[in-house]
């Protein structure tokens, strides 16, 4: 007769990155979405410099189809065609490097993550201005879109308890957080509206849409 020893429960890591992770710094992996991140950012510019540029050729077509009109149903579409559009060349250049550096930040914790971030932030930053903007006014520019990006990151070392997220949100506070406190109500070529609701959008986004971090794999007992 033969007696079965009681089975051993799997030890069962605690939760982390692994070893070789986008998420973990130092690693491959993690300089390697780094540099993804970055060229896709930069392959974006060229893309907002087409629109641009077919804008001007016809006439500012694409301003007027595709802004936001604030409290219009035809002014809906422009929550999500807006951030894609600009007033001018220099509205484009102004936005540009921001959204390369601020994006490479958020594309890097992966393309799931950062569609879903940039569509919250899209549409709460939209909705927001499409309510409080004055009439006979349209919207148009990606600062909506930078100012979320700038929430996310912010809170996301808070909310994902990573030592690397807090010092990129340090550091993207002191590069471009000290332009949330130049958002002046009374400028009417500058809608704060999109640059507030963008940026609480971003905080939203940063609540909603967490990293899910590799695991290590398990070591069980016989």
């Amino acid at each position: 007769m033969t007696i079965e020893e009681p089975s051993q429960p799997a030890h069962v890591p605690e939760r982390g990155p692994a070893v070789d992770s986008p998420d973990r710094f130092g690693t491959p992996a993690f300089y390697a979405a780094i540099g993804r991140a970055f060229v896709a950012m930069c392959a974006l510019v060229p893309i907002l410099a087409v629109v641009e540029l077919g804008d001007r050729l016809t006439g500012g077509l694409f301003l007027r189809v595709g802004g936001i009109r604030p409290r219009r149903l035809d002014g809906l579409d422009g929550i999500i065609l807006a951030p894609f559009l600009h007033a001018s060349w220099d509205h484009l250049v102004v936005n540009s490097a921001p959204l390369i550096l601020l994006g490479t930040f958020v594309l890097a914790a992966g393309w799931r993550s950062f569609l879903l971030s940039t569509l919250i932030i899209a549409v709460i930053s939209g909705i927001g201005t499409w309510l409080l903007t004055p009439e006979n006014t349209i919207v148009v520019g990606a600062s909506g879109v930078v100012f979320g990006y700038l929430g996310l990151l912010l809170a996301r070392g808070v909310v994902e308890r990573s030592l690397w997220h807090v010092a990129v949100g340090a550091l993207v506070a002191v590069l471009y957080g000290w332009q949330i406190l130049l958002i002046d109500p009374a400028n009417t070529q500058v809608s704060w509206q999109a640059h507030l609701f963008g940026f609480v959008g971003g905080l939203v986004a940063a609540l909603l849409v967490r990293t899910r971090r590799s695991l290590p794999p398990a070591i069980s007992h016989p």
